[in-house]
């Protein structure tokens, strides 16, 4: 038998090489939840348990190496839901469930017709679909793996997405009258990589992080100029931004004669969310 508390240090000694402290001790917690169904509360209790499993080995080598916890354990929460997630789409942030809470408190009407452009695992329409009043959904992205996991996780959550494989920078939006058109689109610059964490250049997908310094706002720009065909007048329009384009982004909603545009910040005070109006 295997002391669950012994077992716990040993594993924080060593995942402490790659993290900082409170960042390891979290990855911990999650590994013996994951593989041992072993919850804080059993290692205050020192609780024992049988043999030491080779999948939590395997899972520990792996975040030894910098893999993201939620492609090892295969899952992400958001929005108090759990996610299917692969190397293939974008790991769910914090900041996009404060998009998603945006959108929900702004928008209690029944029925609304809704548009997420570049959507990963699903995560924002799914989580629209399920909290909003009967709203109708679609959800397009050009990556067929993110399409496979998006709709695995539709089924999984019993949430009705119409999902659509489109290049938004050659396709046209398939919808019309639409009443929300949402995006989490690329937006770290090239210039940005030399801050990130190893663990997101190594194995999140560049495709759904990266777009080039030269033309940064290039998945906004197209999006807007095509939301102005497919929203109803009075349709409104959120991104989620880098927080140093805020500026950027306004002016270029203000070119394109969208109105009430407004930056909203996150919960660590910086520029996140952008929403307007279509005139």
């Amino acid at each position: 038998m295997i002391a669950i508390r012994k077992l716990y240090q040993d594993l924080l000694t060593r995942v402490q090489k790659k993290y900082p402290k409170p960042e390891a001790q979290q990855l911990v917690f999650w590994l013996l939840e994951h593989y041992l169904d072993i919850s804080r509360a059993d290692i205050i209790r020192d609780k024992s348990i049988g043999p030491y499993p080779e999948e939590l080995e395997e899972g520990v080598k792996a975040l030894e190496e910098g893999k993201p916890i939620q492609y090892i354990i295969g899952w992400a929460p958001f929005y108090g839901r759990e996610f299917q997630v692969e190397p293939g789409v974008l790991i769910p942030r914090n900041e996009t469930e404060e998009l998603v809470h945006l959108i929900i408190r702004e928008n209690p009407e029944k029925g609304l017709k809704i548009l997420d452009i570049g959507t990963g695992s699903g995560c924002i329409p799914i989580t629209l679909f399920l909290e909003m009043q009967q709203p109708v959904v679609h959800a397009l992205d050009v990556s067929p793996d993110a399409l496979k996991i998006a709709r695995a996780n539709a089924e999984d959550l019993q949430a009705q997405v119409e999902f659509h494989q489109k290049d938004i920078l050659k396709d046209k939006i398939p919808l019309r009258n639409l009443d929300i058109l949402v995006s989490n689109p690329p937006y770290v610059r090239e210039l940005e990589k030399a801050w990130m964490h190893s663990n997101v250049l190594e194995h999140e997908p560049g495709l759904a992080l990266f777009v080039s310094d030269d033309d940064p706002l290039v998945f906004y720009k197209t999006i807007a100029q095509k939301g102005l065909k497919s929203l109803k007048p009075k349709g409104k329009l959120y991104f989620e931004i880098n927080e140093a384009l805020g500026k950027e982004l306004e002016k270029l909603l203000e070119q394109l004669k969208y109105q009430n545009i407004r930056l909203h910040q996150d919960l660590k005070g910086k520029d996140r969310i952008i929403s307007a109006i279509r005139n």
